[in-house]
């Protein structure tokens, strides 16, 4: 028997399953041997009962009986090669954590090399070797080790996944594709998996591509930003240069103005000294005289001698002659003049910025959807008025059905944007902005917490921008056209008189979340004094 089992290679005496030495070995009906724990937990996973080998399907699982023979011989070959299993286990390295280990080793699980697809085991160097050696093993599917080779199985047929649904989008067995996914398109892992990650490589391009044309775009918008930066700091330049001209101008005008008067005085001055001198000489030279005059005897020739001197020329009546100049009001002046080129240069300004923000312009119409009932649209959606009856309309989500609102078809949530409304005639009116999900139904209280950014025009002259609380608006003239201007990014919402090229009012450090659209109420028509209607008015670009 020794020298019988010399003749037999290690292959003989290993069991396809476990790939170790037989134990308890058993034969099923196709001939195959097994050893009977490894047959019977193969059987117990997979449902069917069908040789690991051959595929070969039993209707009714066989009876398993050790073959004595075979478990003999087994034994011997044991008992002859243990040198050679203890010195192969020992050049291998124990699984560390994290790391597969061998299913197949007792005691010190080895780390694993591959993992069998079609066994559903994972193999170190040793138990691997009969994979790469015998001929029926050689067919089976080895990976790099995996641990959960549960979620490789079908988890309703208990079989391996080694299809895809097209139609699902999931991993399937061969058992699913006749029955829940008989009429799908199934087609084999790797088809699946090539398909997927043409798939995704194709996505992937396509976000690159996106990702490329948003830093051209983020470039060109710095490009732009810096275009309309430098333009800005020119026409500050300009601008304050203008102004540091025109203050250094009336302060050399302011000084000349008053050394010109200084001067002036300073002659006048001089002339009086000069007349008063000479007058104090005559009065001096007439003193002598009258001295004289006073040592004669003659008391006739005294009297006649007075008359004389009374005749000679009268002095000039220096009473009311004052030289100081009055200086006060011309700094006053000079400050009025300069505010007023002040003024001047900050509606250039003003001019300027209002028609870079007209550049911004966009095409709005209102939105009869979001139009309370008794308001009358125009059929191209550029005016609106209130009118006497309220139409039949739904009240349908989007509608205001109190206060006598409405919106535009168009939203924002990007970018800037502007527009101009004529309120040329009324005597009240809303206008501004109000975020998509704002309350339409019941009273309204409109402010930017609640998602509004709105002025109005109340009882004819009464400016205010509708604010917790509301900010009443000092305005020099009464707008016809109010300009709306919105920059979503910097949270900044504008209000201008076009007309007068002059900053109403703006919201700043605002938070846009939402859609924004542009916001319209006409107001009660006031008897009549209130009927005109809003109306969006197409905005002119000239630079």
């Amino acid at each position: 028997m020794s020298a019988a089992s010399c003749l037999l290679t290690e292959d003989q005496f290993l069991c396809s399953i476990c790939l170790d030495v037989f134990t308890d070995p058993v034969a099923i009906p196709c001939g195959h041997n097994f050893c009977k724990t490894c047959i019977t937990e193969h059987w117990n996973i997979n449902v069917q009962s069908q040789c690991p080998n051959c595929k070969e399907v039993y209707n009714t699982r066989p009876k398993l009986r050790v073959n004595t023979f075979i478990s003999e011989m087994a034994d011997q070959f044991r008992q002859s090669a243990p040198q050679k299993a203890s010195s192969s286990s020992s050049e291998q390295q124990a699984a560390k954590p994290g790391e597969v280990p061998c299913d197949v080793c007792t005691g010190i699980k080895l780390k694993a090399l591959k993992t069998c697809l079609v066994c559903l085991v994972s193999y170190c160097e040793t138990h691997l070797e009969p994979h790469l050696t015998t001929s029926g093993l050689k067919r089976h599917q080895l990976i790099d080790p995996v641990e959960n080779l549960e979620g490789r199985m079908c988890t309703k047929h208990h079989k391996l996944l080694e299809l895809f649904c097209k139609t699902d989008q999931m991993c399937v067995c061969m058992l699913c594709t006749i029955s829940e996914h008989k009429t799908h398109d199934v087609v084999p892992l790797k088809e699946g998996y090539e398909g997927k990650k043409a798939e995704l490589e194709d996505e992937i391009q396509q976000m690159i591509q996106k990702r490329r044309l948003k830093i051209q775009e983020i470039k060109h918008s710095v490009e732009l930003s810096e275009e309309d930066a430098d333009r800005e700091i020119a026409d500050g330049v300009q601008v304050f240069t203008a102004l540091k001209e025109s203050v250094e101008r009336s302060q050399a005008e302011l000084i000349y103005t008053i050394k010109e008067k200084q001067r002036k005085t300073e002659k006048q001055a001089e002339g009086f000294i000069k007349e008063l001198e000479q007058e104090i000489s005559e009065l001096k030279k007439r003193s002598t005289e009258v001295v004289q005059l006073s040592r004669s005897e003659d008391h006739l020739d005294i009297l006649q001698n007075f008359t004389t001197l009374n005749t000679a020329p009268p002095t000039k009546n220096w009473t009311r002659v004052n030289t100081r100049p009055l200086h006060e009001g011309n700094v006053r002046k000079a400050l009025n003049q300069l505010e007023e080129t002040i003024s001047e240069e900050v509606k250039h300004l003003l001019e300027a910025e209002l028609k870079r923000i007209q550049q911004s312009a966009v095409d709005v119409t209102l939105d009869h959807d979001t139009a309370h009932p008794n308001l009358i649209l125009s059929d191209d959606g550029k005016q609106v008025k209130l009118g006497d009856v309220k139409k039949n309309l739904p009240d349908n989500p989007e509608r205001f059905d109190l206060h006598t609102n409405v919106l535009t078809k168009q939203s924002f949530s990007s970018g800037r944007f502007y527009y101009e409304v004529q309120v040329k005639g009324k005597t009240d009116w809303y206008l501004g902005v109000a975020r998509e999900s704002i309350n339409r139904k019941g009273r309204i209280t409109a402010t930017p917490q609640l998602g509004y950014w709105i002025i109005c025009l109340r009882n004819e002259n009464e400016y205010k921008a509708c604010a917790d609380p509301s900010v009443l608006l000092s305005l020099k003239s009464q707008p016809q056209k109010v300009g709306v201007f919105v920059d979503y990014e910097e949270g900044l919402v504008s209000f201008y008189d076009v007309d007068a090229a002059a900053l109403i009012y703006s919201f700043t450090d605002c938070c846009f979340t939402e859609k924004l659209y542009p916001f319209f109420n006409p107001f009660k028509n006031n008897g009549g004094n209130n009927s005109a209607p809003l109306i969006i008015s197409p905005v002119n670009h000239t630079e």
